[in-house]
């Protein structure tokens, strides 16, 4: 593969895998990494198709994220994009939830992140040249019930986002990309959407009156990382219909 190494955490499905062949169809070497879940045979099928890798890492654990960032920079050089998609849910009732919900949560979708990130970001400071985007959530912005663990690692990320933003300027632009209701098959399972009295009831708060769909949330990166974008960081691109204004 030729062409500048990108790296998207949780690449293989739903969002990330649209982000990842994005990435590969804008001329990126790109290295997807994902958990457990291994790929689909839809989706091994259109990452085997494209400019993409796979690498199997639990953003948990710090050991695994360093190792599999030792080896891109070895094989590949800096990074000129880093994704940080990964994310898990343990929704709970805050009453019921467990010291390991809250920590696994936590340790995936905000610690995952600093520590990939700082993993690859001196690379990408040396190189002099960089863009980083973090995946949030309206709900780190709007609070929900049964969720404190989620929305409280996704509120993290986005003021870890305009942290890096300043600290890592020039150099590197940090910004936020921000889903609303995507229509993934995680989020029709995690939301009930496949009830129809379900999917009208969240339709008629969306004003576009539809989901949004992997390829919207594509698009957005793309304006991102790209030349229409280099005057922007330290941002949160909220795309959801306008479901979410604030």
């Amino acid at each position: 593969m030729t062409g500048s190494l990108a790296v998207v955490s949780g690449g293989t499905r739903g969002i990330g895998l649209a982000l990842s062949l994005r990435l590969a169809h804008l001329g990126h070497r790109v290295a997807a990494l994902y958990r457990s879940d291994h790929p689909s045979a839809q989706e091994a099928a259109a990452l085997g198709a494209g400019r993409i890798e796979t690498h199997q890492v639990d953003m948990s654990r710090p050991d695994q994220v360093r190792a599999v960032c030792e080896r891109l920079l070895a094989e590949h050089g800096a990074p000129e994009v880093l994704v940080n998609n990964a994310g898990i849910n343990r929704d709970r009732p805050f009453l019921e939830l467990s010291d390991e919900d809250w920590d696994q949560v936590l340790a995936t979708n905000l610690s995952g992140p600093f520590h990939l990130t700082r993993a690859l970001a001196p690379a990408m400071v040396a190189a002099g040249r960089g863009t980083i985007v973090n995946v949030g959530a309206t709900t780190g912005i709007r609070p929900r019930v049964n969720g404190v663990n989620y929305c409280t690692s996704k509120a993290g990320l986005l003021h870890f986002t305009r942290c890096l933003a300043l600290e890592l300027a020039p150099a590197i632009r940090v910004n936020s990309l921000v889903p609303g209701f995507t229509d993934t098959p995680e989020v029709i399972e995690r939301f009930g959407l496949e009830d129809p009295d379900r999917r009208a009831e969240v339709l008629g708060r969306i004003p576009l009156r539809s989901l949004g769909t992997a390829e919207d949330m594509a698009d957005a990166l793309e304006f991102l990382v790209g030349r229409p974008g280099r005057y922007v960081t330290g941002q949160q691109l909220i795309v959801d219909g306008g479901n979410f204004m604030g």
